[in-house]
């Protein structure tokens, strides 16, 4: 890869572009084809109404229809109250430890009898916010969601609004939440597929030590029967240890939505994230979440452009004790084409800069997007390789300088 050289800056809180140049050979190791064979785009026949997938690695959409029409999430606003929880935690603001009890209050409300999908909670019952995430995802525990959303905010209501800032701060543009389970509430939740790819996205890049311990877990354990027997369930998602990879999300089911999942896989480094809405029955939702993932496998490739952990030019820090902060790749950079693709691509760095101080380590600052000829563009995050603190006068004053001469 060579040297990143730019081609455009604007001002404060422009668009920075950067040009990249990339070596990388035309075919996958392997291909059958004779060089310079036409590979079309993939065919996938659905009669879905709502339908949505996406290269995780390299940002691609794979397949789109409706992803933009709003529609009420059920169960799967659950992923959104998980993301708050997580993000918490990773935060320090709440231990996985720390327990809540169960008010009557609660229970009446969210009792298996009443309250749809639970975990079995009982009124008073301290319970670790650890617990409370294994049911909220693995059963779609209504009666967790709850608990967690009382025991943080001190009420339904409270949660519901740090949901809404949370969403609109990763990006849910067309989300709004009216429930911290996803409960019919008259209309007042409603999510878009491209939404929910992006919290499924965000979650997984941002927590990926919660994905891993909450959202593949085959049963959950919790309470006993009234014979005095544990209470054992499965876990909700349909095609967990029916498909190789699988490893979240979660469904959903409303008369108006019909049967719905945000789910994802993970095969031989690449990850997808799919959102199947508006299907008649649960195995009509399993078998059509089961041919999408898997024409997304076998019928497109992921080959690495930039490893992870690369460096990938700088980005300008305003106000910040350095005036510039490098960039890297956090995870490996590929480039999703169809198999057998012999095509060309360009790619180049993108942000508004200059950005903020301060800046965390770990946080994206910019985009590598990369274009395949004849594909439209493919974007992955760029985070800062390091902090940048606040800068006094004299490093504001320096960083100045650093713009007027580049030195």
């Amino acid at each position: 890869m060579g040297k990143p050289a730019i081609i455009a800056k604007g001002g404060a809180a422009a668009l920075t572009i950067l040009a990249l140049t990339f070596a990388f050979p035309a075919a996958s190791a392997g291909d059958a084809r004779p060089k310079g064979a036409p590979v079309s785009r993939p065919l996938y026949v659905t009669q879905a109404p709502i339908v949505l997938l996406k290269d995780l690695d390299s940002g691609a959409i794979l397949f789109s229809r409706g992803a933009d029409k709003r529609f009420a999430p059920a169960s799967m606003a659950k992923v959104m109250t998980a993301y708050v929880v997580l993000d918490l935690m990773k935060k320090g603001g709440l231990a996985r430890d720390k327990q809540f009890t169960v008010s009557e209050a609660t229970w009446k409300k969210w009792n298996g009898s009443t309250g749809g999908s639970t975990m079995f909670l009982r009124p008073n019952e301290k319970v670790s916010v650890d617990e409370l995430l294994k049911g909220l995802i693995t059963v779609s525990g209504n009666d967790a969601a709850a608990v967690l959303a009382v025991g943080i905010d001190g009420s339904e209501e409270a949660f519901v609004k740090r949901m809404n800032v949370v969403a609109a701060k990763i990006g849910m543009a067309s989300s709004r939440f009216g429930t911290p389970n996803g409960w019919p509430d008259g209309g007042i939740t409603k999510v878009s597929a491209a939404d929910l790819v992006t919290l499924a996205d965000r979650l997984i890049r941002d927590h990926p030590d919660g994905y891993n311990r909450y959202f593949s877990l085959p049963k959950l354990q919790h309470g006993k029967s009234p014979d005095g027997k544990p209470i054992v369930q499965p876990n909700r998602n349909p095609i967990l240890g029916r498909f190789e990879g699988v490893d979240g999300l979660k469904t959903g089911h409303t008369a108006e939505a019909g049967y719905c999942f945000l789910g994802s896989a993970k095969r031989k480094g690449r990850r997808l994230i799919m959102v199947v809405a508006g299907m008649s029955s649960e195995k009509a939702r399993r078998d059509e979440a089961e041919r999408l993932m898997k024409w997304g496998f076998e019928e497109w490739e992921g080959r690495e452009i930039v490893p992870a952990g690369a460096s990938l030019g700088h980005v300008g820090v305003r106000k910040g004790a350095i005036p510039a902060v490098a960039t890297r790749t956090g995870i490996a950079v590929r480039m999703t084409v169809p198999k057998g693709y012999e095509g060309g691509y360009r790619a180049v760095m993108r942000t508004q800069a200059p950005i903020a101080a301060p800046v965390t380590r770990g946080t994206p600052v910019a985009d590598l997007v990369v274009t395949p000829d004849g594909l439209p563009p493919q974007t992955t995050p760029l985070i800062a390789a390091a902090d940048v603190a606040e800068g006094g006068w004299w490093a504001r004053a320096r960083t100045g300088f650093y713009r007027l001469t580049g030195l």
